[in-house]
């Protein structure tokens, strides 16, 4: 059990009620514990929490959250919606929030909480849709649109224009996106370096019009919207108020975007990637040379995109032959 420090020489800790923060990684660590020892949980099971809760701790250690007090439900919302936009199975996500409820709820019970914040986590909603797809000419004219909108050096604009354009010419996930510090930028190269799935580092790499968006915020944009350094430390896009840009800032810019466009679907960060995915297949690329664009373990996650092309085949067949 996890027992709340003394107070310290800090004067607000002699204040009534005043105590210091419980430590977040320490009462996940004392839970594992307790369900291999105390609920007989088997070995398999007990690495699975520990697993879930350690995907947590590195997702609120780049919030810079480390205290049990400030485990909120907005928190394990986002970190849910990050692994949900990062394209996590359904029933991974599914576990995930089982894990941290079973956490929350536990914590609760042990006066580590004031409140529990899982009782109302629910899981994002999925899709049995075929993953979403927009024609390469929408595209075009999409980047078009923001592109004109950046010519007038509104950071904003110039930050929007350049993460489509990455999004769309490295096929990234929105979290790899969030996560990209300046230094991880090569534009000699035209590569960018990005922590994947599993803590997976790969390099990939991006086109000219990529390079010159990206190029145009981080020289116009970035030093614009940078108010506090400290608080935004490395990252290379930046939100409103100058700390590093959020995931779901990223899903609601994104959804903006893409709102005008027809087709089923979500209508988030993860349509860029389906769709350079499914261009670089219908351009003739290489199923394994996608698969490593894309950072993907097994071959068996990229064939969903062969299915898109095919289905797409189908409907221009269908279309265009005079006797389809």
């Amino acid at each position: 059990m996890i027992e709340e420090a003394t107070p310290t020489s800090d004067p607000g800790s002699a204040l009534p009620g005043r105590r210091r923060p419980v430590p977040l990684a320490a009462t996940v660590a004392a839970f594992v514990e307790e369900l291999g020892a105390a609920r007989g949980l088997s070995a398999q099971t007990t690495r699975a929490y520990r697993a879930d809760l350690d995907g947590l701790l590195r997702f609120g250690a780049r919030r810079g959250i480390g205290a049990m007090d400030a485990l909120t439900l907005e928190l394990l919302r986002d970190w849910l919606w990050e692994g949900s936009e990062g394209g996590l199975a359904r029933s991974t996500i599914a576990r995930r929030a089982s894990s941290v409820r079973t956490f929350t709820r536990w914590a609760s019970e042990a006066g580590l909480l004031p409140t529990d914040p899982g009782v109302r986590l629910r899981m994002p909603k999925g899709s049995s849709h075929l993953p979403r797809v927009v024609p390469a000419d929408h595209v075009r004219e999409m980047l078009d649109v923001l592109a004109d909108r950046a010519a007038g050096d509104d950071p904003r604009a110039l930050r929007d224009h350049a993460i489509v354009e990455l999004l769309y010419a490295s096929a990234l996930r929105v979290s790899e996106l969030v996560g990209i510090d300046v230094a991880d930028l090569d534009r000699g190269r035209l590569t960018v370096r990005v922590l994947g799935k599993g803590g997976k580092e790969r390099v990939v790499p991006f086109g000219v019009p990529a390079h010159d968006a990206v190029g145009a915020w981080l020289e116009r944009g970035r030093p614009a919207l940078l108010a506090d350094a400290t608080a935004a430390g490395d990252a290379m896009f930046l939100g409103d108020r100058g700390g590093r840009l959020g995931v779901r800032s990223v899903y609601r810019t994104i959804a903006r975007i893409l709102g005008a466009e027809s087709g089923q679907g979500p209508s988030g960060p993860h349509t860029f990637r389906h769709t350079a995915a499914t261009h670089l297949l219908d351009g003739g690329a290489d199923l394994r040379a996608v698969q490593e664009l894309l950072g993907h373990a097994s071959l068996g996650t990229t064939q969903i995109y062969t299915h898109v092309s095919s289905a797409r085949l189908r409907e221009v067949y269908r279309t265009a032959h005079p006797r389809a």
